[in-house]
């Protein structure tokens, strides 16, 4: 077993975490990207950070959670 950690990790990394998105009826990964980035033509950032759950862009279902890169 392991009785301590030392947790002497520094990172400069200063981009922020991604979000995550439930899908509801009615939603696109454009409409989601429009929403989250204010741009539409966004979505394949969004359908890439979530391979291979997604088999293609136009393939979302109510109740998935969606990764939401920064």
């Amino acid at each position: 077993g392991v009785s301590h950690v030392e947790d002497n990790v520094k990172t400069t990394d200063t981009t922020s975490e991604s979000k995550f998105y439930t899908v509801k009826s009615g939603d696109t990964l454009s409409g989601i990207a429009k929403q989250v980035y204010g741009d539409a033509n966004q979505y394949n950032k969004i359908f890439e950070a979530n391979k291979p759950m997604l088999s293609h862009p136009d393939k979302i279902y109510p109740g998935q959670s969606l990764r939401i890169p920064a």
